[in-house]
């Protein structure tokens, strides 16, 4: 027994040994591990101050409150409010305050909670801080944005938009895309099985998406053709160029109004709804709600801008010495649209609307070519500029990397 006990000593002792350290420790120790991130942690900012120092309230706007209602509460003063009102009106007039937005008061962290600092959210990335320590200071800053590059891809059941929502892709990346081939597809005849791929630049502020910076390159394959699209710089100006080097942008738009339907096409024969006769419908119908904008298919000068018993309001755009459209039946004509301006590709120049002979909202659009009214997806229309010579090499360097990177996404199943 003496020469067990003897030997657990000598474990006892060897075992301290080994675990006495005469260094200094290099850290807090503490017994909760959860401890650890706090104190290794840097002081959490909001709006630039360490959220540590005040007691933060927030809250959301909501509907019909004003201004003097948000800090009430917060031993502001009437005259200090109305101070903080006048003073600040050049950045923010509080009467502008929109139910929704967030605001912060930062309370001083005492028993007092008298209010230190408030913030309004202007929108997602401005705000306007009213400074109540020592002397009023109010400023405008923008919240930190995060650019990030993110890649998506889809195959079609029934719409783009739909395609990349069921997947959780901000909703404006269906409309960026659809700019982007705008002068190539005709997103009215989408077909099912139709797929795509695309990378982008993604705008987040707070961890949130607030829009689309940029399509960098896209792949859409319609009617089972390849369609490429990649972003190039020459001029001074960006713009999209495909495979063959060719820019994507043509003289008109594939048609004038974004995100609708054909209802009626080009047709020498066509029994109308509302005359009950058959007759040549010279035009193409898009069905869309009521105030969607019209655009005009390509640059171009006004010559006509008015109301007419069949057209309803009505506008009419020359183009060159070959070409010249116009849109019928709309619901008003955008102020500042008469004979004689000059528009851009793009433009808008009024909204869908069922004035004149139309049984409900659309807009009519009508094409002619050398004095001809002719169906214009039957037309050879030019083609858009090819790269530069000069920056042919260039180009298909980055074509040939971005292709690359098109390649590795995959479809979804």
């Amino acid at each position: 027994m003496k020469i067990i006990g003897k030997f657990i000593l000598i474990i006892i002792i060897a075992f301290g040994l080994t675990n006495c350290d005469n260094t200094e420790p290099k850290g807090e120790i503490v017994d909760n591990p959860d401890q650890v991130d706090t104190i290794l942690k840097t002081p959490q900012l909001l709006y630039g101050f360490p959220v540590d120092s005040f007691k933060v309230v927030g809250d959301k706007v909501k509907k019909n409150q004003f201004f003097s209602d948000l800090i009430t509460s917060h031993g502001i003063s009437y005259a200090m409010m109305n101070k903080m009102a006048t003073q600040g009106k050049k950045l923010f007039d509080v009467r502008r305050l929109r139910a929704g937005r967030h605001y912060s008061v930062f309370e001083k962290n005492d028993s007092s909670e008298k209010a230190q600092i408030v913030v309004y959210e202007i929108n997602r990335v401005d705000y306007i801080v009213y400074d109540l320590r020592d002397s009023l200071k109010i400023y405008t800053a923008k919240k930190p944005i995060k650019v990030v590059e993110r890649q998506a891809s889809g195959v079609i059941n029934s719409s783009l938009s739909l395609s990349l929502d069921k997947q959780g892709y901000n909703p404006a990346l269906a409309i960026t895309l659809s700019e982007v081939y705008a002068w190539s597809i005709d997103f009215y005849h989408i077909q099912k099985g139709d797929r795509f791929k695309v990378i982008y630049e993604e705008t987040m502020v707070d961890g949130e998406s607030i829009g689309i910076k940029r399509i960098k390159a896209a792949y859409f394959e319609h009617f089972k053709k390849p369609y490429y699209a990649i972003q190039f710089s020459q001029d001074n100006h960006s713009g999209y160029y495909d495979q063959e080097n060719r820019g994507l942008r043509r003289q008109f738009l594939k048609a004038p109004v974004k995100f609708s339907r054909i209802s009626s096409r080009f047709t020498m024969k066509r029994y109308h709804p509302v005359q009950k006769r058959n007759k040549p419908h010279l035009g193409t119908d898009y069905a869309a709600p009521k105030g969607t904008p019209i655009y005009s298919t390509a640059n171009g000068k006004i010559t006509h801008a008015k109301y007419s018993k069949y057209n309803g309001n009505y506008v009419k755009v020359r183009h060159n010495g070959t070409y010249t459209t116009q849109y019928l039946h709309m619901s008003k004509i955008k102020k500042g649209i008469r004979p004689g301006v000059r528009v851009n590709q793009g433009d808008v120049i009024g909204f869908v609307g069922s004035t004149g002979l139309a049984t409900g909202p659309h807009v009519c659009y009508r094409f002619w070519k050398n004095g001809k009214q002719v169906d214009p997806y039957r037309q050879k229309l030019p083609k858009a500029e090819p790269i530069k010579k000069a920056n042919l090499v260039t180009y298909k360097k980055i074509k040939k990397e971005v292709i690359a990177q098109l390649e590795t996404i995959t479809f979804p199943k």
